[in-house]
């Protein structure tokens, strides 16, 4: 992936310069938060196939999401032990608890879980672009690599959640969904200060 990453994401405000910057004088905070991210990441998709148990292609997609996110986790856990850096406390989500506040009202089961793989996606791909700027921005070498292989395997889990909704869903309607998304995403993003203890 390149720096114009964004567009092939969809994303419409790139993450601020200096969170990067923010973020590689704060590595254990970051792994930390990383690594919460991970976990939080596997936890969910069991959260929708125990909603939506009924749906074969959910339970058979997602299933393997979760084995590898859960994966991510021992992997980020692994490089903190190797630098001698403790997980610490679990971090408020600010960025994904300021996406659930636009999610629709009233809606009926069907339409929770377009939404619902909507917001996987966006968190997936904005989760993407921020490990392309640790893999291209931080000094050290070995970390350059290691978020080198989580942004190539967010972007297929960006992709996977948007597959996975036009499975369900009328490509229109997914669209239409996605972009509900984006704009919403970009009011959460202005409402937050880049942190360095933040994957988000």
């Amino acid at each position: 992936m390149s720096t114009s990453d964004n567009s092939i994401l969809g994303l419409e405000l790139p993450t601020d310069p200096r969170w990067v910057d923010l973020a590689s004088i704060s590595l254990e905070e970051i792994l930390t938060d990383h690594a919460y991210c991970e976990q939080k990441a596997a936890t969910h998709c069991v959260s929708i196939i125990q909603l939506y148990s009924d749906k074969q292609d959910i339970v058979d997609t997602l299933s393997p999401i979760v084995t590898e996110e859960w994966g991510h986790f021992r992997m980020v856990w692994a490089e903190m032990k190797k630098r001698g850096f403790e997980l610490g406390w679990q971090r408020k989500d600010e960025y994904v608890n300021g996406l659930l506040k636009y999610m629709p009202k009233g809606l009926h089961r069907e339409e929770v879980l377009l939404h619902k793989l909507m917001v996987c996606a966006m968190i997936e791909a904005r989760s993407c672009e921020r490990f392309r700027l640790l893999s291209e921005e931080l000094e050290e070498e070995a970390l350059r690599k290691f978020y080198h292989k989580f942004m190539v395997s967010e972007a297929g889990h960006y992709r996977l959640f948007i597959d996975l909704a036009e499975k369900y869903f009328p490509k229109e309607e997914v669209r239409t969904a996605w972009k509900h998304w984006l704009a919403n995403e970009t009011e959460v993003l202005k409402t937050l200060e880049p942190r360095g203890d933040r994957m988000h």
